[in-house]
């Protein structure tokens, strides 16, 4: 992102900000309800363009839409829900995209899909339905989505994995799988990815990097080692709950 700068009506959400990720890095962005982490997910995801600056993707420079894009660069979303289509088995589910490709024969999506199920910890589901599923399986099954990848695009730059908000709602034991789970996607798929998450243990666990979004800009970043210990006040307010600081609810 070079001065970078999303508006939506009178304010900008994002207001000339800056960032650079490098290859195979995990990056957190945090910040409280409404600060805009969204919609730099919606942003590397090419769902939107910015209103000003420039976005680019492993050295692309991002003027059209996802959907307009002849070769878009490789981004995978894991969203909150696993979104998973009911209508379909778990293999429709995760091999959906190899299916509609059409590059493969059924036997060798099979094998594909079953690989990131087991890479996933998950074992003889592939035949079953996402209704069949406990809410855990549903989830480890979009990160096994994630995962697949198309033989027609093996010599591409390694993926993008945004992951919006993964953990929220679930249990500590829950969230530790989940938290190793994104690591290990990551890892496995060779890529490199963006957790929006509000929850410490998954910034903490899943991430290497963490930037810190409020008032439409980037107002720390750092390690995780120096997200446990800065004193940037607005990093502070957000690692103790704090109702006194720098980040206040808006005024209407």
């Amino acid at each position: 992102m070079r001065d970078l700068t999303m508006q939506w009506g009178d304010g900008p959400v994002l207001d000339s900000v800056n960032l650079t990720m490098e290859p195979g890095e995990r990056l957190a962005v945090v910040g409280p309800s409404g600060a805009g982490k969204s919609t730099v997910l919606r942003l590397l995801a090419g769902l939107q363009l910015p209103t000003a600056g420039e976005l680019h993707l492993f050295g692309q420079p991002q003027t059209y839409l996802r959907l307009d894009q002849t070769a878009p660069p490789d981004v995978r979303l894991v969203f909150q829900n696993p979104a998973l289509l009911a209508s379909l088995t778990v293999e429709e589910n995760v091999g959906f995209l190899l299916r509609k490709a059409g590059r493969l024969s059924a036997a060798e999506r099979r094998e594909r899909v079953e690989a990131c199920l087991e890479a996933v910890g998950l074992y003889d589901v592939a035949d079953r339905y996402p209704g069949e599923l406990s809410g855990g399986m549903q989830k480890r099954v979009s990160f096994a989505r994630a995962l697949i990848d198309d033989p027609a695009s093996a010599d591409q730059a390694m993926p993008l994995l945004l992951y919006d908000e993964p953990t929220a709602g679930l249990d500590p034991v829950a969230c530790t799988r989940i938290e190793d789970l994104i690591v290990k996607t990551t890892t496995v798929a060779r890529g490199c990815s963006v957790v929006v998450s509000h929850v410490r243990s998954t910034i903490e666990r899943s991430a290497e990097r963490v930037l810190m979004l409020y008032g439409g800009r980037f107002r720390w970043q750092g390690s995780v080692e120096e997200f446990r210990h800065t004193d940037n006040p607005y990093v502070e307010q957000f690692r103790t709950g704090s109702l006194r600081g720098p980040m206040q609810p808006a005024e209407h």
